[in-house]
């Protein structure tokens, strides 16, 4: 299955800006962000969430150097949220090497087949959390989390983490090899 095809409304530093908020905004393409690459995306339903904060973006965030030997060229945290809240929570975590990218509108999500409600949590439309290995836009292994639903009642995270993906890139190694 190829990833669906959006452009990403994002924010990049740019030092010709003026003013104490030196960012312009940069649309980024689907085709431009997995084609040619091997990405490893992983989607969460909201920055500054429990889970979200404290284990699956450090997870990915101290796993990248390990991505990266093992073949993979971009590391990428999605989640149906506007640049500027995933710049601040970038900031707030410390994030240095994963690419938050924002899914403000949530197309990238719903086009995915990945958008739930989440209002009985009062979040209104988010994304499942799930990871992907993308091969040059094909997307080559998915984990879901189970119990997919909207106001789900809990929010698993079992398989979706940076350990499950990892194993799953050894084990495709060892079987090229």
């Amino acid at each position: 299955m190829k990833v669906p095809s959006v452009t990403f409304r994002t924010r990049v530093r740019d030092e010709s800006v003026q003013g104490p908020n030196p960012y312009r905004w940069q649309d980024l393409t689907s085709d431009r962000l997995f084609e040619c690459k091997r990405v490893v995306l992983f989607a969460l339903p909201g920055a500054f969430t429990p889970t979200c904060s404290s284990t699956h973006l450090p997870g990915f965030e101290e796993n990248y150097d390990h991505f990266k030997q093992l073949g993979v060229d971009e590391v990428v945290c999605l989640s149906v949220n506007d640049a500027f809240v995933m710049h601040q929570w970038g900031r707030h975590q410390g994030v240095e090497k994963v690419l938050l990218l924002p899914d403000g509108s949530a197309e990238f999500t719903r086009k995915m087949g990945m958008l739930v409600e989440k209002d009985n949590l009062g979040f209104g439309m988010r994304s499942w959390r799930y990871s992907a290995l993308i091969d040059n836009g094909e997307i080559v292994k998915l984990f879901t989390e189970p119990g997919f639903c909207d106001n789900a009642e809990d929010d698993p995270f079992l398989v979706s983490d940076a350990e499950t993906m990892l194993g799953y890139l050894r084990g495709s190694e060892k079987a090229a090899a």
